[in-house]
Parts: structure tokens; C-alpha cells; sequence
């Protein structure tokens, strides 16, 4: 009863702009977890080693911060809402154009543009769900949109279920299929944003904007190098929790896969279970940080992840991995929960949909090789093994989020009604 309290204080305009958005980020997450999954048949589809179609993350990763600035920019001049739903056509199509590559270098064009919609989706989301809701209960909020994410990853995860003879790298490409299954739910989702009412904030700016000046109005395109000091700052904080989340997530499935010999039902299994634990990490640090700062929520998280990694990287049962898959990420997505409202309540009001977003997009990009770096130490210095690897992952990077983010400050509680 606790956990619904938060949602019968939201009207009926405020429920369906955050299930919009919800429901945009969880599908965005879904097809770019398809990826990781069917790794292993893409490189037999396309004769590349998993090196090599590890670049296709890569390149998806790359590009975007590009779809934070278009869609960023389209968001502050035509709204929130029309700008999400040409977002969300964006990245349908292109996950359909992925599944009928003709070549590799084809597939990696596809997903380096499917990358910019991606890149677009969080930004606006976030600050079209965040400006609509009001300030009590923020962070519980913060935290279940983000794990929208994860609720993709575990989608992913249960359509691989499904499909049996992906657990192989044989000739048949059944990836193809699972690309075309991922872009038909995304275009059901413009139903519902038809729905949704435009962002209170962005139609108070509109109102006001009438009576300003042109000066005036143009000085909202040079806002965000005005702000470049803060923008730097949130972006070393993005790349940090970037190689967080990817370097525990996306090379999880091959390290079971090639070091532990799992494969079918029960690595499905374990990302399913891992992937549990964070949906509610996200959702209890995301509250909790309402009670102690967002600061100190992603602190604790990052610290916690630490003594998770045995249990994580090297138990050798079905049983102890999931066990472990469920602690670290309660860790990791713990930390991650609290960011989209740390980030637009860090963010000046004038460029919300635009600064966080880029800030997120640009910590993909400084963090964007992580899985290439990753499956090469693993070749060149542990004879394929992948458990030191991320291993030391975690240990560097969540001593680095703890660090930066004790430099920055606490913007609990800021004003997200105005722009």
C-alpha cells in the first residue's frame, strides 16, 4: 500500500505522461538489450569475432549525445510531447532497418543511427515526466522511470527465453527476427502519447516567451555553453556511472556464457533475477534518497556494490549467480535510480530538456568502448576469462562515482515548475 501512495497522489494527466514516458524508455532499453544478447549470432551471421561485433554497442553508444542535442533542442522550441513521439518513430525504424542488414557494415550504420534516437529518448522523457509531477515523492519517481531501463534489459531477456535456437551460434540469424518483434511495440506506444498532455513547465515558458524580446529569446541558444563548468561536471559524473551500469551489464551475458558454460533457461534466469533487483534497488534508493540527499543515495549504493563482486563475478552455481546478479545490481541501478531527478534538479531550467540529457549522452560517449576494452583485457591478459575483468570494473568505477559525486552539490527539492 506504501509503494502505490505515490501514484493516487498524481492526477489522471500526471499518470499517463509518466506511464508515456516510462513505457518510451523501457522499450528504447529493449531493443538495445536485443543486442547484447544475440551478440555471439550476429558475429557468426556476419563472420566477425565478438571483439568485432562489439563494435555495434560501441556505435550505438557513440552516437548518442548527437540524438540529446537534435531532440534536446526540438523538445525546447515544439514541446516535450511531439518532440517524444518523433523519438519514438526514430527508433523504431531503425531497429527494423537493423534486422535486414545486408552486411556488417550496414548493421553498424544502423545501429550508430538508431544510437541518436536512443540519445534523444532519455533527455526528453525524463524532463517532460519530471516537469509534469509534483515535488513530493520526486525521487521515488526518479527511481522507477530510470529502471525503466532495466524493465527493457528483462524483456530482452524473456524474448530470448523464447526463442531457443538463439542459444547457439548457428546459421540460422532468429536475431532478425527478435529486431523486428522490438520496433512493433514501440510504435504502439504513440496510442498512448496522443494522449498525453504537453509539459505544464515548457507551456508556462511558451506563454512567457510572447512578451520577451528576440534578444531575449535567442539567448537560449548559447545557454548551455554559458553553463559549460556544470555541464563538465555532470559529464565526468555520467561516465563514471556509465561504466557503472555497462561494464556490470552488457558483456554479463558472454562472461556466463563463455566462462561459467550457461547457457538457454538459466541465463535467462539470471538476467531475469538480476535484472529484479534492479527495478527495486532503483526504486528504494530513489526514495530513500527523498530522506538523505541524492547525493548520499548514490554514494551508498556505489560503496555497497563493492562487497557484492564475489558473489557476482565468481560463483561458479546457476544458483549463486543469480543470487549475486540480484545484489550488484540493486547496487548498481541503486545509484542509477536517483539520476534523472539529480540531474534535472542539477540542470538550469532554461535548457532542461536539453542539458541533462547531453550531460548522460556525453558520459556514454567517454564510456562508449567500455565493452571493447572489456572483451580485449579479457583476451590479452586472463585467457578469455571475463570475471577479473569486470571484477576490477566495478571496483574502479564505483570509487570514481563516490568521488565525484561528494564534489558536487545537493540540489534536493529544486523548482522543476519553471523554465
Amino acid at each position: 500500500m506504501t509503494v502505490l501512495q505515490p501514484f493516487r497522489s498524481l492526477n489522471s494527466a500526471q499518470r499517463r505522461a509518466f506511464t508515456a514516458c516510462f513505457l518510451g524508455w523501457t522499450l528504447d532499453a529493449f531493443d538495445f538489450f536485443l543486442l547484447t544478447f544475440c551478440l555471439d549470432a550476429i558475429a557468426a551471421t556476419f563472420h566477425v569475432s565478438l571483439a568485432t561485433a562489439a563494435k555495434s554497442i560501441f556505435w550505438t553508444l557513440l552516437m548518442r549525445p548527437v540524438g540529446a542535442i537534435v531532440f534536446g533542442a526540438l523538445a525546447e522550441k515544439f514541446g516535450r510531447r511531439p518532440t517524444l513521439m518523433l523519438n519514438v518513430v526514430s527508433y523504431s525504424v531503425f531497429v527494423m532497418a537493423s534486422a535486414f542488414a545486408p552486411t556488417f557494415g550496414w548493421f553498424l550504420a544502423m545501429r550508430a543511427l538508431f544510437g541518436v534516437a536512443m540519445g534523444g529518448e532519455w533527455g526528453v522523457g525524463a524532463a517532460l515526466a519530471l516537469e509534469s509531477l509534483p515535488a513530493e515523492g520526486r525521487g521515488f519517481f526518479s527511481g522507477l522511470l530510470q529502471e525503466g531501463y532495466v524493465v527493457g534489459n528483462i524483456l530482452a531477456a524473456l524474448v530470448y527465453l523464447a526463442f531457443p535456437y538463439l542459444h547457439g551460434t548457428g546459421s540460422f540469424s532468429a536475431w532478425r527476427v527478435l529486431f523486428v518483434m522490438g520496433a512493433v511495440p514501440s510504435l504502439s506506444l504513440l496510442l498512448l502519447l496522443r494522449k498525453v498532455e504537453e509539459s505544464p513547465a515548457w507551456l508556462a515558458q511558451r506563454r512567457a516567451a510572447k512578451v520577451k524580446t528576440s534578444a531575449a529569446r535567442r539567448s537560449r541558444l548559447v545557454a548551455v555553453l554559458q553553463y559549460l563548468p556544470s555541464l563538465l561536471a555532470l559529464t565526468v559524473l555520467m561516465t563514471a556511472l556509465m561504466a557503472f551500469s555497462h561494464g556490470t551489464q552488457d558483456l554479463y551475458p558472454t562472461f556466463l556464457k563463455h566462462d561459467r558454460a550457461i547457457r538457454g533457461v538459466a541465463l535467462s534466469t539470471i538476467a531475469i533475477v538480476g535484472n529484479v533487483g534492479a527495478v527495486l534497488g532503483g526504486i528504494w534508493f530513489g526514495g530513500y534518497s527523498e530522506r538523505v540527499g541524492r547525493r548520499r543515495a548514490i554514494i551508498t549504493a556505489a560503496l555497497l556494490s563493492i562487497p557484492m563482486i564475489p558473489l557476482w563475478a565468481w560463483s561458479h552455481t546457476a544458483v549463486m549467480l543469480a543470487a549475486g546478479g540480484f545484489a550488484m545490481q540493486f547496487m548498481v541501478q541503486g545509484a542509477w535510480g536517483v539520476i534523472p531527478v539529480h540531474l534535472n534538479e542539477m540542470s538550469p531550467p532554461a535548457v532542461r530538456a536539453i542539458f541533462p540529457g547531453l550531460a548522460y549522452q556525453l558520459g556514454n560517449v567517454l564510456s562508449s568502448r567500455n565493452s571493447v576494452l572489456q572483451a580485449a583485457a579479457a583476451a590479452k591478459y586472463f585467457g578469455g576469462q571475463f570475471a577479473p575483468v569486470l571484477a576490477i570494473t566495478v571496483v574502479i568505477v564505483a570509487v570514481i562515482v563516490m568521488v565525484v559525486t561528494a564534489l558536487g552539490r545537493e540540489a534536493k527539492g529544486a523548482d522543476l515548475s519553471r523554465i
